[in-house]
């Protein structure tokens, strides 16, 4: 697969992009940080207070697979379709920080908030900080960063365990949510209402 790579250019619209966002997330009133005060790296508990407030959490490896996801849109449409010409792949990186950005946003508002508290294992989920947010279009662009650099089997190797650790460990992970969002099983949600992990 041929690479995405980015230029100076479109790396720094990419950044243009993540900060629009957070603007975007600040004008909607969402808490810069944890309103707690303070910031961690690691917050490992997906039902309290601090879940989505902090730098990395359980839901992290999800952004980090949303990179090679974006990765593969954007050698569909640059590469394998070859939309824009021959410089187009270098816009990749953009795209998908775009994507990210724009679930950011949504994410955030009251109605997605309120669709995950009734329907996925993150019922106590109450929108993400704007360091969150941002750490979470950087965790993206990680993965995204992987998906150019290593082959295509490792990273989808990575992205099957990534998910099946995070399921193991608290019954949810990027499957599992959009499976919920989008289509709600009850038995899915009784098996993660049964957890007993934090």
């Amino acid at each position: 697969m041929a690479a995405l790579t980015p230029s100076r250019k479109t790396i720094l619209v990419s950044i243009g992009i993540a900060i629009a966002a957070v603007l975007i997330l600040l004008a909607m009133g969402r808490p810069p940080i944890c309103e707690c005060g303070y910031i961690k790296l690691w917050h490992g508990q997906i039902n309290n207070a601090g879940n989505s407030q902090h730098l990395a959490d359980w839901y992290t490896p999800s952004h980090i697979i949303h990179g090679p996801i974006f990765y593969a849109i954007g050698w569909l449409l640059f590469v394998r379709w070859g939309w824009g010409g021959a410089n187009a792949a270098r816009w990749g990186l953009p795209l998908a920080v775009l994507i990210e950005s724009a679930w950011e946003v949504l994410e955030n508002t009251q109605m997605v908030i309120e669709r995950f508290r009734a329907v996925t294992a993150n019922f106590g989920y109450s929108g993400d900080s704007v360091l969150n947010s941002f750490a979470d279009i950087g965790w993206m662009a990680f993965g995204f960063w992987l998906a150019m650099r290593l082959p295509v089997k490792l990273v989808v190797a990575l992205a099957i365990i990534g998910e099946l650790v995070v399921g193991w460990i608290v019954r949810d992970n990027l499957t599992l949510t959009v499976i919920m969002l989008l289509f709600p099983i009850d038995a899915i949600a009784d098996w993660q209402a049964a957890s007993t992990h934090g």
